[in-house]
């Protein structure tokens, strides 16, 4: 991948590029910041640039043979761990087992979300998971000279779900890495890595990407037009993957929006049956599907607070969310809407760490009715 590909970042890209030219590139980065904002295509395009064999001022030239194979993602110098399948004892696997499937999403795009990942592994009620037995499939490759390329180069991408022996030993190989060898670090959530590893990499902070670039890119690539390309941008909130949504709405969003209508409806009326049905119809959709519904909702309670306050240069709605939330929206005030964006990042917290679905949808139920009296 080509820096020139990306959406926006220019100032990262701009970082990066530096830290090659001056001879100073950290041998452990971690790229954090919010979904959709281009971290991974990021490291790709900077593995990219470091082995490039004709590097252009501001870009490798994409030309050469290294270059070649990295865009394929099939340089023997460039090596991927991501979250697979948890396998029993006797069958242990590892990355390795789903590279083609690993290639193929990120040919396809290369911003890629946690969901569309353990949707393609078929994990729709689990996590995946960094196993134990990666460690040693690590500790194989990195103690070898790197084939081609000047630098080793693994990028391991959503590392907040690696095992604890796995993380350990990562740890190791970062306070003592091999020669010419360069770990990136791609987080969702940097917060769930162990400090002692935070500690030891250098900080690559992406910001959301910015609303002029976001325009560009999916004006040309998905041909839309100037009124349609503003409104999916502001929607879009710096996330290409929520843009993406946007553009192709579909079963999910509908069905999201649907769910939440229902719960807000019933804990308003204080509707215990129909609550206790929603909960047992909600809870085995799968623990993405819940996530995905859970942030949506905080999202809708966002937007409708700044509805409440009549903020409507940044409301972020569609023109069914609007209608709905016309009404619902003076329900939404400043004495609960921060205490129930509060209960629905909490029950994602509590999903995204394997809690019991059901219980949590029935605690935030009985949450929804005392707050949405306030």
């Amino acid at each position: 991948m080509l820096f020139r590909e990306i959406i926006g970042q220019s100032e990262i890209q701009h970082q990066l590029i530096q830290t090659v030219k001056e001879n100073r590139i950290p041998h452990a980065q971690l790229f954090t910041g919010p979904e959709g904002s281009g971290k991974l295509p990021l490291a790709i395009a900077y593995a990219q640039y470091i082995n490039c064999s004709n590097k252009q001022e501001e870009d490798a030239c994409g030309e050469c043979p290294s270059c070649k194979k990295i865009r394929q993602l099939a340089h023997p110098d460039l090596h991927f761990v991501f979250p697979v399948k948890k396998a029993s004892e006797s069958k242990p696997e590892t990355s390795d087992d789903y590279i083609s499937s690993w290639r193929e999403e990120l040919l396809e795009n290369a911003y890629i979300s946690p969901r569309r990942w353990y949707r393609r592994l078929n994990l729709e009620n689990k996590q995946g998971i960094i196993p134990a037995s990666e460690s040693n499939s690590i500790l194989h490759k990195l103690n070898f000279k790197s084939y081609e390329a000047e630098y080793k180069i693994m990028i391991i991408w959503l590392p907040e779900r690696m095992h604890p022996s796995t993380a350990n030993k990562l740890l190791k190989l970062i306070e003592e890495p091999p020669p010419k060898t360069l770990f990136l670090l791609v987080s969702e959530n940097a917060d769930m890595l162990l400090p002692t590893i935070l500690s030891r990499t250098r900080k690559i902070r992406v910001p959301a990407i910015d609303d002029q670039s976001m325009q560009q890119a999916i004006t040309t690539q998905f041909s839309l037009g100037e009124d349609k390309a503003r409104e999916v941008t502001h929607l879009a909130k710096g996330n290409y993957l929520r843009a993406i949504h946007f553009i192709q709405t579909d079963e999910e969003a509908q069905t999201n929006f649907e769910r939440f209508v229902s719960l807000m409806r019933m804990a308003y009326k204080k509707d215990v049956v129909g609550l206790l049905n929603w909960t047992e119809e909600t809870a085995p959709i799968g623990r993405e599907n819940l996530k995905s519904f859970l942030h949506y909702s905080a999202r809708m309670i966002r937007e409708n607070f700044m509805m409440n306050l009549q903020l409507d240069q940044i409301v972020y709605l569609t023109e069914e969310e609007k209608n709905f939330s016309s009404k619902f929206s003076q329900f939404i005030h400043s004495k609960n809407a921060g205490k129930i964006y509060e209960e629905l990042n909490r029950a994602y917290r509590d999903i995204q760490m394997n809690a019991h679905a059901k219980t949590i949808l029935l605690d935030l139920s009985v949450q929804m009715i005392k707050l949405l009296r306030a």
